[in-house]
């Protein structure tokens, strides 16, 4: 009888945890789209930023009057340096919720399978109580 109680508690405990996987899901999987979203803005900001430097000293160069662009070279330089930085932690950030979406698919399964297994967990069709 001990057994049972204890059985029926992790499946308790099981289905509580299945219930936060679920209601996590779409917030990951909305998480790690708008991360993609950004990266992939991140990307043309720093070909935008490319085009710029190189056209700002292709400009420098063809200039009959003496104007030191040089210093806004740098700055977008430095812009780029810093976007190539922020996405880099964003592709990490993203592998992260990646592997974690992985790995609560993978717990979940794996719980699912052990209910089923002990007889405890049985799928129920939604017009059934």
């Amino acid at each position: 009888m001990a057994a049972v109680a204890v059985v029926e508690a992790a499946a308790g405990k099981d289905a509580i945890a299945e219930g936060l996987v679920d209601l996590l899901k779409p917030a990951i999987k909305q998480l790690d789209t708008h991360v993609h979203a950004v990266r992939e803005s991140q990307v043309e900001l720093r070909e935008h930023i490319d085009n710029l430097a190189s056209e700002l000293c292709r400009i420098n160069e063809h200039q009959k009057v003496a104007l030191d662009l040089d210093p806004y070279v740098k700055k977008l330089l430095n812009a780029r340096r810093r976007v190539v930085l922020v996405n880099n932690i964003l592709q990490n950030a993203q592998e992260r919720l990646r592997r974690l979406h992985h790995n609560v698919a993978k717990e979940t399964a794996r719980r699912k399978t052990m209910l089923e297994a002990s007889g405890v967990f049985t799928t129920r069709s939604p017009s059934k109580p």
